[in-house]
């Protein structure tokens, strides 16, 4: 088999590495000091380089990306060490409204003229999809969500409610009447959110035509992508800390040439080539035999998460106390890795999720 990567694979990963070159360290904090925790003029040329697109088909406006070339965006952005919110406030919501057939908001996503969140965390509810506090009932949205990733940037909302007992898929501006908003940030600095809806007024507009089995389908793919980025996120860790090894001395001599050290990195290096294979094998899995794919992208993201956080215990190690701050890449690398493989859930629900699937 050729794994080799195609030339408009090899023109996406190059794209997003010129897109992020310019963010260092200092530049990564000053964007998440932004209002919102982004500047919407950077979001708008991620969007124009076509990164948002390659999320939706040819039918609905998008470049109908596969997964292993989302997949490779995804790890470049990792890589990168990239503050965009291209998975949680492009990708997913691109994915829920071409299913739902919202081909004119969906347009306005792909241009990034329109950023949208999802709202579908409740509290005491761990990582169940299955809303229970939101409740629709005559016409009027009720309830409270939590961990609305990019909250603090989003014009409009996709809300998960309870009508009738069946899970309903809403699409509601944030500045609708009867929706509050309360603002915070997550490890990685970026701008989650609380949102309380006070019996806002819905019509038959606002709905989205979205199954659970299809939003299972959805949810897999993120997970898949999210374990994409933590691949990129964990070589990004290892390379900063093979840079460091070299440098730092210790005894009149770097400390790369300490054994211990040496064996300990030989393993993260293993460690990091595992996630690779994982994260490809899943990216090329059957989509069209559901079980199959989620079970795929349930073991890929529960195996990355697990060993990417190892890799970053290691980093933080060799650094020393400066690792867990704001002043080095890995320690915005690690609060990153920290928020992905939470999102959908931590790596005990993943494992759940495949031995369901499976």
């Amino acid at each position: 088999m050729n794994f080799d990567l195609s030339e408009e694979q090899e023109m996406f990963r190059s794209t997003v590495e010129r897109f992020c070159a310019p963010i260092d360290v200092e530049a990564r904090r000053k964007l998440r000091k932004a209002d919102g925790g982004y500047d919407r003029a950077r979001w708008q040329e991620l969007a124009e380089l076509g990164l948002i697109a390659l999320a939706a088909g040819e039918d609905a406006g998008g470049m109908a990306g596969s997964p292993i070339d989302l997949a490779l965006v995804g790890e470049a952005l990792g890589k990168a060490n990239a503050p965009e919110p291209w998975l949680e406030n492009g990708v997913l919501p691109a994915r829920i409204l071409e299913t739902s057939g919202r081909v004119d908001a969906l347009a306005e996503v792909l241009a990034g003229d329109t950023i949208v969140g999802l709202a579908w965390a409740e509290r005491q509810q761990r990582y169940s999809t299955t809303p229970k506090q939101t409740k629709l009932e005559g016409g009027k949205l009720s309830g409270e969500k939590t961990f609305v990733l990019g909250a603090g940037i989003a014009d409009s909302l996709i809300v998960t409610a309870s009508e009738g007992g069946e899970t309903v898929f809403l699409l509601l501006e944030k500045s609708r009447d009867g929706v509050d908003l309360r603002t915070y940030r997550l490890a990685d600095g970026s701008v989650s959110g609380e949102v309380r809806f006070n019996a806002v007024a819905i019509d038959e507009s606002d709905r989205l035509s979205l199954g659970a089995k299809a939003f299972a389908q959805i949810v897999a793919y993120t997970n898949l992508l999210a374990a994409a980025e933590l691949a990129g996120l964990g070589q990004r860790l290892l390379d900063d800390t093979l840079t460091y090894v070299k440098e730092r001395e210790q005894f009149g001599v770097p400390i790369g040439s300490f054994q211990a050290i040496q064996h300990r990195l030989v393993e993260c290096y293993a460690r990091i080539e595992q996630v690779r294979s994982m994260l490809y094998r899943a990216a090329l899995s059957d989509r069209d035999d559901a079980e199959n794919w989620q079970r795929a992208a349930a073991g890929a993201k529960a195996f990355i998460a697990e060993q990417v956080d190892m890799v970053a215990r290691e980093a933080v190690q060799m650094h020393g106390g400066m690792g867990v701050t704001d002043e080095l890449a890995i320690g915005h690398a690690m609060k990153r890795a920290m928020v992905l493989s939470r999102l959908f859930g931590d790596t005990a629900t993943a494992l759940t999720h495949y031995s369901e699937a499976a």
